[in-house]
């Protein structure tokens, strides 16, 4: 971006020094599970306390009285019953305290503890009928904190778990119980799941003692780690993070605790060797070799690169090798061997079964063949330069298998040219009606929903095109809204859909107004929205900064009008009552990493946590919104775009409207124009050849000073352009320093950016011609008619999108923009007198 100086930077207000309330200080990720579990210890395993050294009336007298004592004197008889058995039971146990008396017993390492207080108290082995009152009596002397079980039992023991909520809310810690149940209900969190998390909680009461202030950090991941060692059966499964997340937002935890539960479960990145012994290589020097020619790549590459190249040589290249000719130990390959190898890895084997349940094997070629080729071609050319240098490498320094020439891949660039340009061309046609549908889903979902959430239970409505009837729930067990087809009786989960149509918009309209790559689209977050001031007119630029992904470059894309309608409706969205955007922790799948929690934009309300939109989810509701349009490809299947088709169709699209090559570049993101001229499609090759060779003959004819800094007249007269493309309908979306190809007729023009405000005139506009039209038919001006019939449609035209721009624009966002006050100590400002004094950007 070249201008008159360094832009002010205004950056979002959301995500800077102020977290999601509940969360406090900006939680980092942390490293891999282990590093995290490390760092937050459970509180460890005592053997006394003062209530297990109380005497047995002490306990009686503490336990038969307020607050354990029941207010139904029926059920307190039945209690006292069962303590006075259960203390009994126990006091016949060695030990000096009750938990030893409990460890004694071995009640933990049998099937069901209440069998051996049964046999103690008839005196029989064997005793089949187990005292009903014996299982509330070992409760209350948990509650109490007079025995404490292990974690392992009480969540492998579901006779155990019975009540425990209860009883510990109502005896230990009310005031907590009440507001982790309160948290609950106020994020329309089910029933069942709600229990099941409090119940989480009262277990770690149970097996630490303590209250719910004093649970640790490293006491949800033991209850996680008991939980998995008996394969305990909770609703909501072993790992629900809800138990975590309520304990998390009552803010308990330290500021440094990680910010979701799933971040423990993070195993990092695996070593090279690891990434090597999942191929299962027998020879282990050939093995040895191939982690530290890894080790030494690592340096210079990315993970998922160094990921791919494992695959590559230790897959398709050495376990091949060894699974087609056993025993083989060296590097130096036989030329048959070599050959053999080299015609299985350019094809691909497939195995199905037939309708006869017979095995039907297929054969085709392997798209990425030459890249293994070229892996391992350049693994033997580094070693041997390697081994100039390095003594260890010079056993391994043999003749390459594969030729310079069979690693050319100027064939399969042209191959792989030839199939992309076949889908940018089936595919650019149907995105106007994939936007338009998707669009129009988005409104259908959300007229569902708000109608449905305004219909009483059982009563029918009418809302999107579609008649449902509200559906009765026999529990209420999640917060979502659920309707039925009054005809078929099939039940919808209208708060799904709404979701999936919403997400469903917001990549599409993302990915076709900006071009930008999947990784890109789910990073993007309120930190990328930031604006630059003109200086001349003091006009508001708004920028989206696209994080550095794949090249490890950022850059900078203009927010046009119909991009900032998206990105202010999803920031409306996630924003919700708050004053700022949640913090979110996602996963970087390519590097095998959690990242710090960060204001992302593409992000869900799950019950008490927001989360990332997942790439798998995004791809998903992509594929239902193609399914629903019913487009077929040329060879009869249903039409299917990859996140990576939107790239090219936007660059496709970008220059076959006037976008110059090395500014599509720029705005791709790409290192090299001839990807970018790769990715666009629909022109032939020699134009482009054309175009390219003209710019180079006139730079070279080109006398060095117009390669100078401009003068203030030059730089004024670069200003004022903006200036006079305004028209009287709106605005001319023509380049700078280009004349205007269409006469100036700018009702046809499709340069024309309409002002919605202009309406009146341009319908005056539409009422003026439809009169000349009758007024040139009835005179038989025939030539004139057609002439204006072709200027009154592109006027209804631009009506239409008017119309369209005002639906979107129903109401301001406040995006959280600081005024220069706020961001004064970060902002940079030059004088705008002389762009000459100024640097290039």
């Amino acid at each position: 971006m070249t201008a008159a100086g360094s832009p002010v930077v205004l950056t979002a207000a959301a995500g800077h020094g102020r977290a999601p309330a509940g969360i406090g200080a900006v939680r980092p990720a942390g490293g891999t599970g282990a590093e995290l579990a490390a760092r937050f210890p459970a509180r460890p395993v005592i053997s006394s306390w003062p209530q297990t050294r109380a005497s047995r009336q002490e306990v009686l007298a503490r336990l038969l009285a307020a607050p354990f004592a029941l207010g139904n004197a029926l059920s307190q008889q039945t209690r006292r019953q069962g303590l006075l058995t259960v203390v009994s039971w126990l006091e016949s146990q060695a030990g000096d305290t009750w938990q030893e008396r409990w460890a004694a017993s071995g009640a933990e390492a049998v099937l069901d503890w209440r069998d051996l207080a049964a046999c103690w108290r008839t005196g029989r082995a064997g005793v089949s009928r187990r005292p009903a009152h014996i299982g509330p009596g070992l409760l209350v002397l948990i509650c109490a904190d007079v025995i404490r079980p292990g974690l392992a039992w009480l969540s492998g023991f579901a006779p155990a778990r019975r009540g425990l909520a209860e009883e510990m809310a109502r005896t230990r810690d009310s005031a907590a119980f009440a507001e982790l149940a309160g948290m609950c209900q106020r994020n329309a969190v089910g029933a069942q799941a709600g229990q099941t998390a409090l119940i989480r909680v009262a277990l770690i009461m149970a097996a630490k003692g303590g209250t719910v202030a004093d649970i640790t950090v490293g006491d949800c991941l033991e209850l996680l780690g008991a939980a998995d060692q008996v394969a305990a059966k909770l609703h909501g499964g072993a790992h629900s993070p809800l138990f975590y997340q309520l304990l998390l937002d009552m803010g308990g935890f330290p500021g440094d605790a990680p910010a979701a539960m799933r971040v423990f479960s993070g195993r990092g990145q695996p070593t090279c060797a690891q990434l090597i012994d999942r191929y299962g290589i027998a020879c282990q020097p050939v093995r040895d070799v191939l982690v530290d020619y890894l080790a030494e790549r690592k340096l210079s590459s990315d993970f998922s690169s160094l990921q791919r190249l494992a695959y590559l040589l230790g897959k398709l290249f050495w376990a091949d090798l060894e699974a087609h000719h056993p025993g083989i130990s060296t590097l130096q390959l036989p030329r048959d061997i070599a050959v053999a190898w080299k015609q299985r890895v350019m094809t691909k084997t497939k195995t199905a079964r037939a309708a006869g349940g017979t095995a039907a094997i297929t054969v085709s070629a392997r798209l990425d063949g030459r890249n293994v080729l070229t892996a391992v071609r350049s693994m033997y050319l580094e070693i041997a330069e390697w081994a100039d240098e390095d003594p260890r490498w010079v056993p391994w320094a043999v003749r390459c298998p594969v030729t310079a020439s069979e690693v050319s891949h100027k064939k399969d660039r042209t191959q792989r040219k030839s199939r992309m340009d076949q889908r940018t061309r089936e595919r650019l046609p149907v995105l106007p009606a994939l936007a338009a549908w998707v669009g129009a889903e988005r409104q259908a979902t959300a007229d569902r929903l708000q109608a449905a959430q305004g219909t009483d239970v059982g009563a029918l409505f009418t809302a999107g095109g579609q008649t449902l009837r509200r559906s009765v729930m026999k529990t209420h067990t999640t917060g979502r809204t659920w309707a039925e087809d009054p005809g078929t009786g099939k039940r919808r989960d209208l708060t799904f859909e709404e979701h999936r149509g919403f997400w469903a918009w917001a990549t599409v309209e993302v990915l076709r107004s900006t071009g930008i790559r999947i990784e890109e689209l789910t990073e993007l977050s309120h930190h990328s929205l930031i604006q630059y001031r003109l200086p001349g007119t003091g006009e508001l630029i708004p920028l989206l900064q696209i994080t550095p992904s794949k090249t490890d470059e950022e850059r900078l894309l203009v927010v046009s009008p119909e991009l900032a309608d998206v990105l202010s409706t999803i920031m409306s969205r996630i924003r919700g009552t708050r004053p700022d955007v949640p913090l979110v922790v996602s996963y970087d799948k390519n590097e095998r990493l959690y990242n710090p929690p960060m204001p992302l934009l593409f992000q869900w309300r799950c019950r008490l946590e927001n989360r990332a939109v997942g790439e798998t989810s995004l791809r998903k509701y992509l594929d239902d919104a193609l399914a629903a349009i019913g487009v077929k490809d040329a060879s009869g299947h249903a039409l299917r775009y990859t996140f990576h088709d939107f790239r090219r169709l936007f660059i496709t699209d970008a220059i076959m409207h006037g976008m110059p090559p090395h500014i599509a570049q720029l705005v791709a993101g790409h290192r090299d124009v001839n990807t970018t001229m790769g990715y666009k499609a629909v022109y032939p090759e020699e134009v482009i050849n054309g175009h390219r060779a003209f710019i180079t003959r006139r730079r070279a004819l080109r006398p060095a000073g117009e390669y100078r800094t401009p003068t203030d007249q030059e730089w004024a007269d670069f200003l004022g352009h903006f200036e006079r493309r305004k028209v009287a309908l709106g605005d001319c979306g023509r380049s700078y320093d280009t004349p205007c190809i269409h006469e100036h007729s700018c009702l046809r023009c499709p340069l024309l950016r309409p002002n919605p405000a202009k309406r009146p005139r341009l319908a005056e506009i539409c009422g003026n011609l439809t009169a000349r039209i009758a007024e040139a038919e009835a005179a038989r001006w025939l030539g004139e008619a057609e002439g204006l019939k072709v200027s009154l449609a592109a006027a209804r035209r631009k009506l239409a999108q008017m119309d369209e721009i005002t639906a979107r624009r129903h109401g301001s966002t406040q995006l959280g923009m600081p005024t220069f006050p706020d961001v004064a100590g970060r902002a940079v400002t030059t004088p705008a007198t002389h762009p000459a004094s100024q640097e290039t950007r």
